[in-house]
């Protein structure tokens, strides 16, 4: 995980737990984009280490519903620190 300031601990095991989901399934950024509703532009925004640009619980609840799983999965098992 990265120690940047503009982003949670928390925020960062989300975005790095949906590129390794859609690593897992050979997706590219436009596709998860398709699935969650945004554009592509957006999940680079995302993916993109100096941006502040995050998934929320709409678009964390839309990707469980596409790849089966529970809206939980996305998260930690425990709290993080911060």
């Amino acid at each position: 995980m990265n120690d940047h300031k503009h982003i949670s601990a928390i925020e960062q095991y989300v975005i790095d737990f949906v590129i390794k989901l859609r690593d897992k399934h050979h997706l590219n950024q436009e596709a998860i984009g398709n699935i969650i509703g945004v554009d592509r532009t957006f999940i680079t925004r995302v993916e993109n280490l100096k941006s502040r640009a995050k998934y929320n619980l709409g678009h964390i609840n839309k990707l469980a519903d596409h790849f089966g799983l529970s809206p939980k999965d996305f998260l930690p098992e425990r709290p993080m620190q911060q």
